[in-house]
């Protein structure tokens, strides 16, 4: 016996990589739905490489009742509407929008983190999954900070623009076009030309100068690894179509050796150590692009803090840090919970 799961915004980027991981990874699926807007109703979607395809319904006119998980990738607005109903009629939502991260009855769960935080689900029936940059880092941080108290956390992002969705990724593209061609390259998504060129500006500015990204991933480091962790971040959106890169710097309470934490981050659940101190002995965006692991490179001590480490973090986006994540939530909790699956 398997489980009948919804997955909502199946036309988008995430939405769409959450059906290509459902299928890699042999999802315990009895039924599936893909749900997505009035505009798609009727497209047909892809399942991976099975060779099934599902046709798209209309989110507006679906039934939850009877459905056991519903994967969320249509932004707060809708989620706003839609989750709760979702929740009630006893489908349990894992969601990806930012709109329930903070609430404080709804776990914000990275499996290879906090699983034992699942526990709270029931409250709402509702699970978060992080911001795509949080979600990275904190799957590098856990082994460092069992092992030896990380205290202070500076990093800088360096995110792809299909965090920003397809817009993004087509702005890119045409921007890049135009220039070759002495055109112009208008920004209409971004505020400024991304095409050869860096921003340090992701989402909406708050009123002490950082923006709203940066202001996720420190609360959400937070609730997610330890509330005393303090963290703060410059995300800065880069001309790359997939994968975010993060220069990680952390003050530990305790002396952790470069050596030690390249066998500590080798041996942990989720993430891939490649550090050889040579040219090319590390990774980039263009080889995560596909994968599920957590990247990490350039381990070496900071030795302008005590107990100090800088080392470097990549990983696809829109894998770890949206779909497949939630696909792991979505494991877990049938794990833990459901238990419906043989």
């Amino acid at each position: 016996m398997g489980y009948r799961v919804v997955v909502a915004g199946g036309t988008g980027n995430v939405g769409r990589e959450m059906l290509n991981i459902l299928a890699e990874r042999e999802f315990p699926l009895d039924d599936l739905a893909v749900l997505a807007s009035s505009r798609s109703q009727g497209d047909e979607v892809e399942f991976g490489e099975t060779g099934r395809r599902y046709k798209v319904q209309n989110i507006e006119h679906f039934d939850p009742k009877g459905w056991d998980i519903a994967l969320f990738a249509i932004g707060s607005e809708a989620t706003k509407i839609y989750a709760p109903k979702f929740a009630a009629a006893g489908c349990t939502v894992i969601d990806n929008s930012s709109l329930y991260r903070m609430d404080p009855d709804v776990p914000l769960i990275v499996p290879e983190v906090n699983p034992d935080a699942i526990n709270l689900y029931t409250r709402k029936n509702i699970i978060a999954n992080p911001n795509c940059s949080t979600a990275q880092m904190v799957v590098a941080l856990k082994p460092l900070h069992d092992a030896a108290k990380i205290k202070r956390v500076v990093v800088a992002t360096y995110q792809s623009v299909s965090g920003a969705g397809k817009n993004g990724m087509d702005e890119l593209f045409e921007q890049s076009r135009n220039i070759f061609v002495g055109e112009q390259a208008e920004p209409k998504k971004f505020t400024k030309q991304i095409a050869f060129n860096v921003i340090p500006h992701i989402d909406s500015f708050l009123d002490d100068g950082s923006t709203k990204e940066e202001w996720k991933m420190v609360v959400e480091t937070k609730k997610i690894l330890d509330p005393k962790v303090k963290v703060v971040a410059t995300c800065v959106r880069v001309p790359v179509f997939v994968g975010h890169s993060e220069a990680i710097y952390v003050e530990m309470e305790n002396e952790l050796s470069a050596e030690d934490a390249q066998r500590l981050l080798r041996e942990a659940p989720g993430i891939m150590l490649v550090d050889k101190r040579e040219d090319g002995g590390y990774v980039t965006p263009i080889e995560c692009v596909g994968e599920f692991a957590t990247y990490v490179s350039r381990v070496r001590e900071d030795p302008t803090v005590e107990n100090g480490l800088a080392f470097w973090c990549v990983s696809d986006n829109l894998r770890k840090g949206a779909a497949l994540n939630a696909v792991q939530i979505a494991e877990l909790l049938g794990r833990r919970h459901l238990q419906k699956a043989a």
